[in-house]
């Protein structure tokens, strides 16, 4: 058997946090996807995919919200059927928002390092391909945290590499998938 790893099919975005303390507002964290044309990577997305939207074409889906953090386990999942992906496509950006960055409206942002037990796991199948528990981009209110590009060959491969945004909701969907610098 060759140690050359096939394409990602169908994988699997995973996201946990813990609640926030009684009588403070309540964490509310979003994975977000951009999907993005094939012949301009780098350009405007395609579509995004978002709490309360799917793809198009139904080959990503948000099948579990939270606003809380409540919940056992994993409180956000996002399913990307990859190899379901039309050709046109060849570059989908994941990133992980804060919503509500203002500790409610004291003027204070809200960072991953103010949100306890913090957790993302991307796997396929029964393998984890990436695990990450923000500590990375503490001082962040956004962050990308995977990218699947699509080969010559028509096959994915993943590069999960954390990176921070200090930026409101709205402005990270439109730069979250930007060069690196």
């Amino acid at each position: 058997m060759s140690g050359v790893r096939k394409s990602l099919a169908k994988v699997e975005i995973a996201l946990r946090w813990d609640p926030s303390p009684a009588g403070t507002p309540a964490n509310d964290l979003d994975i977000v996807a951009a999907v993005y044309a094939a012949d301009d990577p780098q350009g405007e997305p395609v579509y995004l995919v978002h709490f309360g939207s799917r793809a198009p074409d139904g080959t990503i889906t948000l099948s579990r919200d939270s606003r809380t953090g409540q919940g056992f386990g994993f409180d956000e999942v996002m399913v990307l059927e990859l190899d379901r992906l039309a050709p046109e496509l060849g570059r989908v950006v994941v990133g992980v928002v804060i919503q509500d960055s203002d500790h409610g409206g004291t003027g204070e942002r809200k960072t991953f390092a103010s949100i306890a037990g913090t957790g993302l796991r991307i796997r396929e199948g029964y393998e984890d391909l990436a695990q990450t528990d923000f500590a990375g981009v503490a001082d962040a209110t956004a962050a990308r945290v995977a990218e699947f590009v699509r080969d010559t060959h028509g096959g994915w491969a993943l590069e999960a590499r954390p990176h921070g945004f200090d930026v409101e909701p709205q402005e990270f969907a439109r730069v979250m998938g930007a060069v690196r610098g």
